[in-house]
């Protein structure tokens, strides 16, 4: 059987991800670059703020060496473990917490690891010394990541640092995978051709959602390199047999073409997901999403933690804010709306006020210029906005108030976004399960784009977050709030 390689769209790029001119390997170099960079000039400073500029500086013990030694091993060390617990490896790269996760991970390992030498050799290593390395080097590289993962945002948008896969599947399985990876570009996922299980075929298509379809798998190798695929992504398993599926990986050996499993199960990931292999079947087990317990008081007692904190700091430019609102036209400073909170509960949440007074009664007249879909009203050019308030609005300002409702108990740093009683009676039953959780200041959805964003894909990222949140999670989100508010993309 010929197969004819086809033409792939100009809107997205046929670099491949693997190989030695693979982007992903020219990524990792730079990230390799930048891990090396970070961990030099962090045991730099930590010797100089410890020791001063003495080069040799002892470590208190027998036959111990200098202290500038020892940052090196330290530093040499680091970067080992950066490499070895895979947190540049390519997969994770651009989404999800595994990336930052194993970067936390290389960071303690090694200091468990001095800590170990120092207690076998009786060498008295400065404890100061390290605890000011570490934490802060673990800090400068997540957030030196989370700005190279926008960057890998940003290039994907643009159709860039994808990797090609063929979808295998049933039909309306793959029209529904085709569809979710186009509109998800930062997956990293480009669907170069799609084919039907063993003995399934559509006599006479040509393509499958506009891409090209390539026939029942019955040579999945040769039919994955006539369309450029470096993955096979197997959507709905189900469709095939364990024979079959086991045939098909089989078949991929000494190929360099990957297999990528995309159970029916869907928007369930994180901790309640285990993976156990029993009489040689890989097994997932998926817990059942519970929304009270000990781990929601962790949550509580975090929230409160950090709003008072965030309270504190912003204090003054807080006031110097809600001057500027106060004269800089008629009306309150602080914004009272009402929102929809956990469980449906009513409660009223607090914003700098970024609009004229009247901004309420003139929303009927601008509902025909809604730049949204969906139950969200969005527009770009709003009249009923202050001059301030854009200024405000492009940063974020105009929420710090929210941080009272933290500390009330109203809201969550992380969490849904909180949605009007109007948006309410739009929604399905399904939309209602976000509710479940307290809705937060920032979430996923302000992360991957706030407005910018479709209804549906916002939904989406809101009962993902509500059934799979985890504590580390809300710290990467708040750490990648930061690099959104400063990008204000999707803010208006």
């Amino acid at each position: 059987m010929t197969f004819i390689r086809p033409s792939i769209s100009d809107e997205t790029s046929s670099e491949r991800m693997g190989g030695k001119d693979g982007w992903s390997l020219k990524y990792q170099r730079r990230l390799f670059l930048t891990d090396a960079f970070v961990v030099s000039v962090t045991m730099v400073l930590a010797h100089a703020v410890r020791f001063g500029w003495d080069p040799i500086a002892p470590v208190v013990g027998t036959s111990a060496p200098t202290y500038w030694l020892v940052s090196l091993a330290i530093a040499l060390l680091w970067i080992l473990q950066l490499g070895w617990t895979r947190s540049r490896e390519a997969r994770i790269l651009g989404h999800g917490p595994q990336e930052f996760q194993r970067v936390v991970n290389a960071s303690w390992l090694t200091f468990a690891i001095i800590a170990i030498v120092g207690f076998l050799t009786q060498w008295q290593i400065s404890r100061g010394y390290l605890l000011f390395a570490i934490p802060l080097g673990t800090a400068v590289l997540v957030l030196y990541r989370a700005a190279w993962r926008h960057w890998v945002h940003a290039q994907r948008d643009n159709g860039e640092l994808q990797a090609q896969v063929l979808v295998v599947g049933p039909v309306r399985t793959v029209e529904q995978m085709v569809r979710r990876l186009n509109r998800a570009r930062r997956a990293g996922l480009h669907v170069v051709g799609v084919a039907t299980p063993p003995g399934l075929s559509l006599s006479g298509a040509e393509t499958v959602v506009g891409v090209p379809y390539v026939g029942s798998v019955d040579n999945a190798v040769d039919q994955a390199r006539a369309v450029g695929a470096e993955y096979i992504l197997l959507a709905g398993s189900d469709a095939m047999s364990l024979a079959e599926s086991r045939r098909l990986g089989w078949s991929l050996e000494d190929t360099e073409i990957g297999l990528i499993v995309a159970p029916s199960l869907v928007d369930v990931a994180g901790p309640r997901v285990q993976m156990s292999p029993v009489e040689g079947l890989p097994l997932m087990y998926v817990e059942t999403p519970i929304f009270a317990g000990f781990k929601y008081w962790v949550k509580a007692v975090f929230d409160r933690a950090v709003a008072a904190a965030l309270l504190i700091a912003s204090a003054i430019p807080m006031a110097i804010i809600g001057l500027v609102v106060k004269f800089s036209s008629p009306g309150p400073v602080l914004f009272r709306q009402q929102r929809i909170g956990q469980n449906m509960h009513p409660f009223l949440m607090l914003k700098f006020r970024s609009m004229h007074a009247d901004a309420e009664q003139r929303l009927e007249d601008l509902i025909d210029a809604n730049d949204g879909d969906g139950a969200l009203f969005k527009m770009r050019d709003d009249p009923r906005v202050t001059g301030p308030g854009r200024f405000l609005r492009r940063f974020s300002l105009d929420e710090l108030p929210q941080l009272i409702n933290v500390l009330k108990g109203d809201m969550s740093m992380v969490g849904p976004r909180p949605p009007l009683p109007r948006e309410i009676a739009e929604w399905d039953e399904r939309v209602g399960r976000r509710q479940l959780v307290k809705p937060g200041i920032t979430g996923l959805w302000q992360v991957s784009g706030r407005s910018d964003l479709p209804w549906d894909q916002a939904v989406l990222l809101d009962l993902y977050y509500t059934e799979n949140w985890s504590l580390g999670g809300d710290v990467v989100i708040l750490l990648r709030t930061f690099l959104a508010v400063f990008a204000r993309r999707g803010a208006y």
